[in-house]
């Protein structure tokens, strides 16, 4: 016992400082993956063909889940409304919601779920296959090669389904406060309306578009140092999810912290 309490500290030090060259070299790999944005005609196709992948295996889940995430936000909200004589606020709340906070998550986390895993895997498989050292001794990076589409790709899918996660989402609240409850649709517009302002979406957007940027860099470094072998592309694929999950989570209280320091929510 006496052993191991003399070697604590020492291995909590090596943990956390296993953890920040870690951070490092993800920070190094975004870093690398943006520098040749503008050479875009040797990514572009790439770019199309992994937005395309990462819209297919992402838009119906997020569709199953926006909708169904409204309509109960817009439930519960109402029934707590209905009790003390605000019903007509209830639509206020539910697009504030979505639009605020919910949306961006939403896309971020579908974006590391479904599309991350697959990126995860694909290089992790390159990797065990030797196909990064290939791509290295032909003399082509292969960060710039594989990596700056995958974030590209990531990024601007993840505005796009952010937008569709608050139309949904906001339809399916509509549906249960307007029709099944009788609230007015002006009155559920209006109260929206009453509580965001221009720069509420903007900022959403640009939380999507850097989680997806954070999504994808965490997805393709996961897999481009994943260990030989399909148990640590496996493990690989565990391990993007959660750091994204965290660094998203984590991002987002930053992102939103600074933005209600400069622009003073509506009242």
């Amino acid at each position: 016992m006496a052993v191991l309490l003399q070697r604590g500290p020492g291995l909590l030090a090596r943990r956390a400082l296993g953890l920040l060259d870690e951070a490092g070299e993800l920070f190094v790999t975004l870093l690398e993956g943006l520098r040749r944005t503008w050479d875009v005609r040797t990514w572009f196709g790439e770019f199309v063909e992994q937005a395309w992948f990462i819209v297919r295996v992402t838009s119906v889940p997020l569709l199953l889940i926006a909708i169904p995430l409204g309509a109960t936000i817009s439930l519960q909200v109402g029934d707590i409304a209905r009790q003390i004589g605000a019903q007509s606020s209830t639509g206020a709340l539910v697009v504030a919601g979505m639009v605020r906070q919910i949306a961006p998550l939403a896309a971020a986390l579908l974006i590391s779920g479904a599309g991350g895993s697959a990126i995860t895997s694909d290089m992790g498989a390159r990797r065990i296959r030797d196909e990064l050292s290939a791509l290295q001794v032909m003399g082509i990076n292969p960060t710039h090669r594989l990596v700056t589409p995958r974030l590209w790709a990531a990024a601007v899918v993840s505005v796009l389904l952010c937008s569709l996660v608050i139309l949904s989402g906001t339809a399916g609240g509509f549906y249960f406060n307007v029709i099944q409850q009788g609230v007015t649709a002006g009155a559920y517009f209006d109260g929206a309306a009453s509580l965001l302002q221009p720069t509420d979406l903007l900022i959403t957007l640009f939380k999507a578009f850097v989680f997806g940027l954070v999504a994808a860099a965490v997805a393709c470094h996961m897999g481009m140092t994943c260990d030989y072998g399909p148990a640590g592309v496996g493990r690989a694929v565990t391990r993007a999810t959660v750091a994204t999950s965290l660094l998203v989570f984590f991002l987002n209280y930053v992102l939103e912290t600074l933005y209600l320091v400069l622009v003073p929510p509506k009242i």
